[in-house]
């Protein structure tokens, strides 16, 4: 690539992976896009990791990897392939947290926030959230392989126990929510 601008979208189109010329407003766009903005979040939440995550870190940056990965197969792009053993790794980050943090935190709804970091956690989790809820819509109009789904599915997952662990390793006081009475 010459120059950054092609002046090919300049008419509100664009091209896929495959060849195929597209709306940018198009579903699949939106969730390339949405992917896009996911690994952005990710990238604010690595630049703000202190060192004593340094093995998160590096897990953030492999998830950066994986998301661009996703892009390319959302993209269609010819013999791009997603595989489970970035899914494999991924769960077995979330446990190695879990285990990490004793006691009952994963059976309370609590409120977004706490440390800074945290708080940009939760926001980097909604996206990630919109985009798993954007590649499903996508995939009732062409195939996405369930692996893509899952991943997104366990990453929020893993982004809500990378909270509660930064949380707790900053000795920051969750705060609950609690019922109406």
């Amino acid at each position: 690539m010459k120059s950054i601008s092609t002046k090919t979208g300049d008419c509100g189109q664009t091209f896929l992976a495959n060849g195929q010329r597209v709306a940018k407003d198009s579903l699949v766009i939106e969730a390339i896009g949405t992917l896009d903005e996911l690994s952005s979040w990710l990238g604010l939440v690595i630049a703000d990791l202190e060192s004593n995550f340094a093995a998160q870190k590096k897990v953030l940056e492999q998830v950066q990897q994986d998301l661009y990965q996703l892009s390319a197969v959302i993209a269609q792009a010819p013999r791009i392939k997603f595989k489970k053993p970035a899914l494999n790794r991924l769960e077995k980050q979330s446990e190695l947290l879990q285990s990490m943090m004793k006691g009952n935190w994963h059976n309370k709804f609590l409120h977004p926030g706490g440390t800074k970091l945290a708080a940009q956690l939760d926001i980097t989790r909604t996206v990630c959230r919109r985009c798993e809820r954007l590649v499903f819509k996508y995939s009732q109009q062409e195939t996405v392989p369930a692996l893509v789904l899952q991943y997104l599915n366990r990453l929020s997952d893993y982004l809500y126990v990378l909270r509660c662990y930064i949380n707790l390793d900053q000795k920051h006081s969750e705060k609950q929510f609690t019922s109406a009475k």
